[in-house]
C-alpha cells in the first residue's frame, strides 16, 4: 500500500481521487473537535483503498473538498467505516447527503460475535494481529503543523481498516450472515439520524414531570436554545445549561427583570437581547395536548407486569444470542421487546426474517405462555409450557411418599452442609 504525503493542495487531491475511483471500497475516517462548537470542526480526513492511503487536511488554505465528496457519494464504491455515525454526521453537515453504500465494521462485528461495541483496536488485533499506538488519541487536531506522530496515528485508522475489512467480509460470507446486516446498515445510512430538528430538542432532556403547561414551556425553551446554539456555533450548554432550562420551564419568570434571579443566568439577562428572545419563547409556548404527552415511564403501553415480561424476554435474548454467537443488540432492541410485551404484533423486526427464526418465534411463544424456563442442574433451559408441568414427573422417585396426604408434594432437597461440618 502506498502512503501518500499529507494532502493540502487541490491538484494532489484530484490525482488521489482519480487513483481511488477504481477501487472496490474506500476506507474512511475523520478527526474532529466539537468541545467549543455546536457543529463539529473537521480537522482531518483519512482515506484508504487496498493500494493507496492518505491524510487530507481540510483546514489547508484554499483546499476544495469537492473531489472527495464526489467519491464519497459515488454509489459504485463501498464506503467502509468503523463506528461511523459521527463521521457520517460531518459529511451530512457538509454536503446534505449520506455517503452510500456503507459498511460499518463495528456493526459487522456484532454478527461475528465480537461484541456490541467492538473497538477499532480490538478488531485490528483480532483480524490483523497488530497493536495500535493510542498515544495521539486526545491530541489537538486543529493545531498546525501536525506532528509526524499525529499523522501516523491518523493514517493507521484507515490502513488497518483497509487491511482487515476483506477478512471480515470473508468471515461473514463463511457464516452466511452478511444479509443479517442489511437492516443495520440501512439504519446507519438513514438521513433522519443526522437531520437536526429543533422541535425535537426537548426530548434530549430528563423530564421533571408531565404537566402539559410545563412541557410546553420546556419544548419552546429547548427549541429556542437549539436555534441560538446553531446560529452562534457554540455548545448548547454555553447558551443555557440543562438544569437552568428545566428550572425556567418549571418556574417561569413573570418578566425579563426576574431573569437576574434565575440560577445559572447572569444579571445581564434582564436587559440584553438574548433575554428578550428567551422571554419571547416562553410567551409563545403552548401546553401539550393529552395525546402528545410522553409516557410516564418512557415505555408506552407497559404496565408493571409488562415490564416484567420485557425483562424475561431479555433473558431469552441473552440465551439465543449466545447460542447463535452474535451480539444481542443485533438480534433485538429493547424497544422491540417492550412492544412485544405490550401486545404489539405488527411491524416488529424481531418477528420478521432471520430474527424471527433465531429469536422472535420463541419470544412470541414465551409472551403467549407457550414456552417457559426450566432450571436443571444449574443451567437454564427452554421448554414448551406443557413440558414444564411434567418436568417433575421425569425426576427419579426419592422413595415411598410420606404419610399424611403429601404424595403430591415435590421432594425437598437436602440442605447443603455448612462449613465446618463433618
Amino acid at each position: 500500500m502506498q502512503i501518500h504525503p499529507l494532502i493540502t493542495r487541490r491538484d494532489d487531491l484530484v490525482a488521489l481521487m482519480a487513483r481511488m475511483r477504481h477501487a472496490d471500497f474506500l476506507a474512511v475516517d475523520t478527526e474532529f473537535i466539537r468541545e467549543n462548537s455546536y457543529w463539529p470542526e473537521l480537522c482531518l480526513i483519512q482515506v484508504a483503498t487496498a493500494d493507496d492511503a492518505a491524510v487530507i487536511d481540510p483546514l489547508a488554505d484554499g483546499l476544495d473538498l469537492a473531489p472527495l465528496f464526489e467519491l464519497l457519494l459515488d454509489p459504485a464504491i463501498l464506503k467502509v467505516m468503523h463506528a461511523g455515525s459521527q463521521d457520517i454526521e460531518i459529511f451530512w453537515n457538509l454536503t446534505g447527503q449520506v455517503p452510500q453504500p456503507l459498511f460499518d465494521t463495528q456493526v459487522a462485528a456484532m454478527a461475528l460475535g465480537l461484541g456490541e461495541q467492538a473497538s477499532y483496536a480490538h478488531l485490528v488485533a483480532h483480524f490483523a494481529g497488530h497493536t495500535l499506538d493510542k498515544g495521539a488519541r486526545f491530541t489537538d487536531w486543529a493545531r498546525r503543523p501536525l506532528s509526524e506522530r499525529q499523522l501516523q496515528y491518523a493514517i493507521a485508522d484507515v490502513t488497518y481498516l483497509a487491511e482487515f475489512f476483506p477478512k471480515m467480509l470473508d468471515a461473514l460470507r463463511r457464516t452466511g450472515r452478511g444479509a443479517w446486516l442489511d437492516e443495520e446498515m440501512a439504519r446507519l445510512a438513514d438521513p433522519e439520524n443526522y437531520r437536526i430538528d429543533p422541535e425535537e430538542a426537548w426530548q434530549r432532556l430528563k423530564l421533571p414531570g408531565r404537566k402539559p403547561e410545563m412541557l410546553g414551556r420546556l419544548k419552546a425553551l429547548a427549541r429556542w436554545r437549539e436555534h441560538e446554539a446553531m446560529e452562534k456555533n457554540v455548545p448548547r450548554g454555553r447558551i443555557v445549561k440543562d438544569e437552568t432550562l428545566l428550572d425556567l420551564a418549571a418556574h417561569p419568570p413573570a418578566s425579563q427583570a426576574e431573569l437576574a434571579r434565575v440560577r445559572g443566568l447572569s444579571p445581564a439577562w434582564q436587559t440584553n437581547a438574548i433575554g428578550e428572545r428567551l422571554m419571547a419563547a416562553l410567551a409563545a409556548a403552548t401546553p401539550f395536548s393529552p395525546d402528545t404527552l410522553p409516557a410516564r415511564d418512557g415505555r408506552p403501553g407497559l404496565g408493571a407486569n409488562g415490564s416484567l415480561v420485557a425483562d424475561v424476554l431479555k433473558l431469552l435474548l441473552k440465551m439465543r444470542a449466545k447460542e447463535a454467537g452474535v451480539a444481542p443488540r443485533l438480534l433485538a432492541r429493547s424497544e422491540d421487546m417492550e412492544a412485544l410485551a405490550a401486545g404489539v404484533r405488527e411491524g416488529l423486526p424481531i418477528l420478521e426474517g432471520w430474527r424471527r427464526e433465531l429469536f422472535g418465534e420463541d419470544a412470541l411463544a414465551l409472551v403467549e405462555g407457550r414456552l417457559g424456563f426450566l432450571v436443571e442442574n444449574g443451567r437454564v433451559r427452554m421448554l414448551p409450557a406443557a413440558g414444564l408441568t411434567g418436568a417433575a414427573d421425569m425426576a427419579p422417585s426419592p422413595g415411598p411418599p410420606p404419610e399424611g396426604g403429601a404424595a403430591e408434594r415435590p421432594p425437598r432437597r437436602r440442605a447443603r452442609p455448612q462449613r465446618g461440618e463433618g
